[in-house]
């Protein structure tokens, strides 16, 4: 079944590929734009069409091992793909479904769109719903993949729009706040631009601390 899935999504990639939009895009991806080039409207309408038909067969777990080797294996929009099938499948997360999404930052998640993407979609529910705790994603903190360590902030970022407060989010990021990564410090800028709309006091604060030590 896996592979069948594989196929259906791949032969719809290349049919679907365009040249100019790999073009348009590639500027914003410093290390090259690995994707097909597919039309967003196009690509919405396929995800909402396999998510309705496959709804039958298709559980978490069928999703999460077709996830498995479009991350490993897949351009940008197979990977794509692959978050929006867990996404269809949030009310049956776990724990442990958190676990194994995380092992795809060591096998497939290799740029900044995709990781949020992920964020947005996937990572900030097990927060919402109450699934995981906050410490949880802290220790992705230490993770040797800059793309994890990004998810901590970028995941963050979602939660603004639930009421998230300094008093939580700043004893997350402090750990990173002297990360080399560019990435792992434009989603803390994010994060905290965000923050500082509601919370300007607390943030200032929190910067005077660090303005001398970390990143511009």
């Amino acid at each position: 079944m896996i592979e069948q899935k594989l196929k259906e999504i791949r032969d719809f990639c290349i049919k679907n590929a365009d040249p100019k939009i790999v073009r348009k895009y590639a500027r914003y991806f410093k290390n090259g734009y690995d994707g097909y080039g597919i039309d967003t409207k196009v690509f919405e309408k396929q995800r909402d069409l396999w998510i309705k038909a496959w709804g039958n067969e298709m559980t978490l777990d069928k999703y999460l091992e077709l996830g498995d080797e479009l991350m490993r294996t897949g351009k940008l929009e197979e990977k794509s793909f692959a978050i929006a099938f867990i996404n269809s499948q949030r009310e049956y997360y776990t724990p442990k479904t958190f676990d194994r999404i995380g092992t795809w930052f060591g096998t497939g998640i290799t740029d900044w769109a995709t990781t949020d993407v992920l964020c947005m979609l996937v990572l900030s529910n097990f927060l919402i719903d109450g699934i995981i705790s906050f410490e949880k994603l802290k220790a992705w903190n230490t993770s040797d993949s800059e793309w994890q360590r990004r998810a901590v902030p970028v995941t963050l970022v979602e939660l603004l729009k639930e009421g998230l407060e300094p008093k939580i989010a700043l004893p997350l990021i402090e750990p990173l706040m002297l990360d080399n990564s560019e990435y792992v410090q434009k989603g803390i800028g994010t994060l905290l631009r965000g923050l500082w709309k509601q919370w300007p006091s607390e943030v200032e604060d929190f910067l005077f601390k660090w303005k001398d030590l970390c990143g511009r």
